[in-house]
């Protein structure tokens, strides 16, 4: 593109915009192990164009990179998904899906900088992929709910044998959802956010 004669670079499209009512921004992180769903929750529920850094798995990756059984899945996120919701006139969600594989995990120390919370994404067929995830956020004092993306062949658990599984205490939410699914992704934005807010209340939040 030339843009030679003029004084000015164009700027973002009118539907990437920041809405002008918008009076606050909170950074959340979207995370959880390979192919749970974190590309997907952030485009379906992202009201701009989300940033997507997927790229092919390749036989370079056999032996490095662990496809948990996905044999479906062709291409990985490499460093971040990024996308935009607003949930009110005034607030707006700044949202960063994490990369799955773990040889990506090191970037997870700079995405979880400044996030007021997080979304797990849990499959429940590879829960033990989750612990190490979980683990990383109570270290970095980022406090999250857990959301259990359906997949067809996933088998379903009550609530509470989820949260002894995944050794949860009682106060962390769990909450069932669709990623593919707007609507979906959304409740589970408004379960973290109503939290957060719960624990603002309380004082537990700094």
């Amino acid at each position: 593109m030339d843009f030679k004669g003029s004084d000015t670079l164009p700027g973002p499209r009118t539907e990437d915009q920041l809405p002008h009512t918008a009076q606050a921004a909170v950074k959340i992180v979207i995370v959880g192990g390979f192919g749970v769903g974190k590309t997907t929750m952030v485009g379906s529920v992202s009201e701009i164009r989300p940033l997507t850094t997927e790229e092919t798995m390749t036989q370079a990756g056999i032996g490095v990179d662990d496809d948990y059984g996905s044999d479906s899945k062709t291409a990985t996120t490499v460093a971040m998904d990024f996308g935009r919701i607003s949930i009110t006139e005034k607030l707006v969600l700044y949202l960063f899906g994490t990369p799955g594989q773990e040889r990506f995990w090191f970037l997870w120390n700079g995405l979880f900088e400044g996030a007021l919370g997080a979304v797990v994404l849990v499959d429940t067929r590879r829960l033990e992929v989750s612990f190490d995830v979980m683990g990383r956020l109570e270290e970095g004092g980022v406090p999250f709910v857990v959301a259990v993306n359906s997949f067809p062949d996933a088998p379903r658990y009550p609530v509470e044998e989820l949260r002894t599984a995944l050794d949860l205490g009682p106060d962390i939410p769990i909450i069932d959802c669709d990623v593919r699914r707007r609507a979906s992704s959304k409740d589970v934005l408004l379960t973290l956010m109503g939290f957060l807010h719960s624990l603002a209340m309380s004082g537990a939040l700094i």
